[in-house]
C-alpha cells in the first residue's frame, strides 16, 4: 500500500475515484482501514492542492461550493512533502464563503486543529451545518483532517451514518459506515504564502527549485519515462522547461536516461534505467489477450496523449479496456465505444467494462 502511494503522491483525481477505483486496481483486497491508518500515523494526508474555482454567494448562507465533494480533485500526499506541493500550487485566490463555512473557517484559523465535536461546542451551529461547512472547505482546498475517514463520511447523507452517542460502537460496527466523529481533528491547509517552503532549503536552492526537484523525481517514480504531453494530465503549474533542465542535469550525472523511448512522441524524453529494461520484456513477451480496465480517472489513462484518438475525459464512471496494454474500447457516459479491432468479443467487452468489484464496505460510499 506504502509503495503504491509513493507512485501516485500529488496527483490530483475525483474523490469518488480513489477508493472505488485506484486503489483497489492497484492492492490486492484494499481495506479503507489501511489508508485511515496511514493517514493516522502522519505519514499520509489528503487534500485539494490546487486552485477551486470562486465561490459566488458571499455571506449568502445558501451559497454552495462549485461541484459535489465527490467529483472534487483531492490529492494523496506523504506530509513531510506538503510544503513543497503547497509552494508549486498557486494560492488561492479570494473566495467567497457562505455564513457557516465562514464561522468554521475563523474558527480553526483562530483555534487551530479541532475536533468535530469542538467545533460543534464553539459555534453553537447544527451538526448537519457543520458538515456542510466542512464539506465546502474540504472542496476548496482550505481545510483537512487526521484521517481519510471524515472525508469518507462526508459522502454520505448525515441521517444515514452513526453519531456519537453511547450506542455508536455497537452502531457503527453493524452498519460499518463512517462516522465524522471519529476522524480525528480538522485543520487548515497553509494558503497565500503560509506554507513553511517560503523559508527557503538548506541546499542553497531556492524554495520552488527545490520544490520542483521533488516533483520532478516523483512524476518520474510514477510514470518511469516522462515528455511534456504527460503534463497534461498534472494539476501543478509546472512547465517542461523547468522540469527538462532538472532532467538533463541529472542524465549527465548518470542517474537517468535520455533518448527516444515511446514511439509517435516528439521532443525529449527521460527514463529510469529499470524502465527501460521493463520496456524490452514487455516487447519480448507473447500477447495472452489479458484484459485489465481501468477507472478514466486513473492517471493511467492516456488516451488521446500516448495513443491516437479522442480522450476519454477523466470521470470516475467512465472507464477504459486494454487488452495487452493497449485500449480496445472505452465506457464513456454510459455508452460503450470500440477504440479498435482487437479480437474481442462483445460480450467480453461489456462484462469488463461494466461489472465493477467493489468492496462492500465501500458501496454505501461509491455506489
Amino acid at each position: 500500500m506504502q509503495l503504491v502511494l509513493e507512485q501516485l503522491v500529488g496527483s490530483e483525481l475525483p474523490l469518488a475515484a480513489w477508493e472505488s477505483a485506484v486503489l483497489p486496481a492497484r492492492v490486492a483486497d484494499y481495506d479503507p482501514e489501511w489508508l485511515d491508518r496511514l493517514c493516522f500515523s502522519g505519514r499520509v494526508g489528503w487534500g485539494r492542492l490546487s486552485p477551486a474555482p470562486k465561490v459566488v454567494g458571499g455571506r449568502n448562507p445558501n451559497a454552495r461550493m462549485p461541484a459535489p465533494l465527490r467529483t472534487n480533485p483531492i490529492a494523496l500526499y506523504q506530509r513531510e512533502n506538503l510544503k513543497d506541493w503547497l509552494m508549486l500550487a498557486h494560492a488561492n485566490s479570494a473566495v467567497e464563503l457562505s455564513v457557516t463555512s465562514q464561522t468554521v473557517f475563523d474558527m480553526l484559523k483562530t483555534g487551530g486543529a479541532l475536533f468535530f465535536t469542538e467545533l460543534l461546542g464553539h459555534s453553537g451551529l447544527l451538526p448537519s451545518q457543520v458538515e456542510d461547512a466542512l464539506s465546502q472547505l474540504a472542496a476548496l482546498g482550505l481545510v483537512t483532517s487526521d484521517s481519510f475517514d471524515g472525508l469518507r463520511a462526508l459522502l454520505v447523507p448525515s441521517n444515514k451514518r452513526p453519531t456519537f452517542g453511547r450506542n455508536v460502537t455497537k452502531r457503527r460496527r453493524k452498519t460499518n459506515l463512517a462516522s465524522i466523529e471519529f476522524a480525528g481533528r480538522w485543520s487548515l491547509l497553509p494558503r497565500n504564502g503560509e506554507s513553511p517552503a517560503a523559508a527557503g532549503h538548506s541546499n542553497g536552492a531556492g524554495p520552488r527549485d527545490a520544490s520542483i526537484e521533488k516533483f520532478a523525481r516523483m512524476f518520474l517514480r510514477r510514470y518511469g519515462i516522462v515528455f511534456r504531453r504527460l503534463l497534461e494530465r498534472e494539476s501543478f503549474p509546472i512547465t517542461w522547461y523547468e522540469l527538462g533542465r532538472v532532467y538533463r542535469r541529472w542524465e549527465a550525472r548518470g542517474e537517468i536516461r535520455g533518448g527516444y523511448f515511446v514511439g509517435g512522441i516528439s521532443g525529449e524524453q527521460f527514463a529510469l534505467p529499470e524502465a527501460i529494461g521493463l520496456l524490452r520484456s514487455i516487447r519480448k513477451r507473447s500477447s495472452n489477450g489479458e484484459l485489465i480496465t481501468l477507472s478514466a480517472a486513473d492517471p493511467l489513462n492516456l488516451q488521446g496523449i500516448l495513443t491516437p484518438g479522442a480522450r476519454i475525459p477523466a470521470f470516475t464512471a467512465n472507464r477504459v479496456l486494454f487488452c495487452d496494454g493497449l485500449p480496445i474500447a472505452a465506457l464513456e457516459a454510459g455508452e460503450i465505444r470500440k477504440l479498435s479491432d482487437a479480437p474481442v468479443s462483445d460480450l467480453e467487452i461489456e462484462t469488463a467494462l461494466k461489472v465493477g468489484k467493489l468492496r462492500p464496505s465501500l458501496r454505501p460510499y461509491y455506489k
